[in-house]
């Protein structure tokens, strides 16, 4: 018995709508598409990290072990070895990510991770409620990344990554199966030009690469291509209070592509003694559904630190608060 074209086709625009990232598809739905060029892979301009998070995203110029999803000139100066393990509820589904940072004395730093978003399962069934199958739609990417500092305090970094999105099928649904998949990079700098100054840059491209490719040539889209800039400054370094730290970050970012649209991002991290984090941000621009207010806690004993931020922004689909973001690392 084979599923009828129109449940089939019915039951794959129903998960891309719950989805509403997916590559070629809703367009009116896409993250800023205002000029009605579209792009694929939207979920790369999802957030992944309570650091980045619970800072309003505003991570462009900041040293962070989270770097390879933010900034990777960021893992430049790293000094341990550490496993980070990301979790959070996105508007599309749930993310989990895996980062490995491993910094090598004189060399530089290199990084491996991964991020899975999956958007859920749901069930396929013919015109008499019997269940014939189910789908499930997920997105992946994959990063190899290096960073290395240079003379003059100037910092850069760069991921090779591959992304994936998948429609996988069980039962009698074998036309569904969908994989779609594209390279990218991002190269990012930073710098800290002013020597007693503590005033940090950071510049980088992110998600440049070849086009998503759904079905032919003519159903591909490009990847959501932007430019970041950013400037930080430790608000407390003049007052020389040993172990505070108080850094404000101003960031914006547009696109490369038809540019014209900036997100606004701002943020402010309080660490005393890399023990104990207390952030706040606000995003802010016509390339997000998320704009609002966010705060984050950090803690760190040992060799082991956790990271937790909260969006205080509701949710677009159930009205209610946003779920939290989860950090856990380990240095080895």
């Amino acid at each position: 018995m084979r599923v009828p074209e129109a449940v089939s086709r019915a039951a794959c625009f129903l998960s891309l709508m719950s989805l509403g990232l997916a590559p070629g598809v809703l367009r009116a739905q896409e993250i800023g598409d205002e000029t009605g060029a579209g792009e694929g892979a939207l979920f790369l301009l999802l957030p992944v990290g309570a650091q980045g998070v619970g800072l309003g995203r505003a991570m462009t110029a900041l040293a962070t072990e989270e770097a390879a999803f933010w900034n990777p000139a960021g893992l430049a100066q790293q000094r341990r070895r550490t496993l980070l393990v990301y979790r959070g509820s996105q508007l599309a589904g749930d993310a989990t990510a895996v980062s490995v940072v491993l910094p090598w004395e004189r060399v530089g730093t290199f990084g491996a991770s991964y991020l899975l978003l999956d958007i859920g399962r749901q069930e396929l069934r013919d015109e008499f409620g019997n269940v014939l199958g189910s789908i499930s739609v997920r997105n992946q990417a994959a990063l190899m990344s290096y960073a290395a500092a240079f003379p003059g305090r100037i910092y850069a970094g760069v991921n090779v990554k591959l992304v994936q999105f998948r429609i996988a099928c069980r039962g009698q649904c074998p036309d569904l199966d969908t994989t779609s998949s594209a390279y990218a990079i991002d190269a990012g700098v930073q710098a800290e030009p002013f020597g007693r100054i503590p005033l940090r840059f950071g510049l980088m491209i992110a998600h440049a690469g070849t086009e998503f490719q759904v079905i032919n040539e003519e159903q591909s889209d490009p990847l959501p291509t932007r430019m970041r800039f950013a400037v930080a400054y430790d608000v407390l370094r003049h007052l020389e209070e040993d172990g505070l730290a108080l850094w404000l970050t101003l960031e914006t970012e547009d696109r490369a592509r038809d540019p014209g649209s900036p997100s606004l991002y701002a943020g402010l991290n309080l660490s005393a003694a890399d023990l104990f984090y207390v952030r706040a941000g606000y995003v802010g621009g016509k390339l997000d559904q998320t704009n609002g207010a966010s705060v984050g806690l950090g803690f760190r004993f040992d060799r082991f630190h956790l990271h937790l931020a909260k969006s205080l922004t509701r949710s677009v689909v159930s009205g209610g608060s946003q779920p939290l973001h989860v950090t856990f690392g380990v240095e080895f």
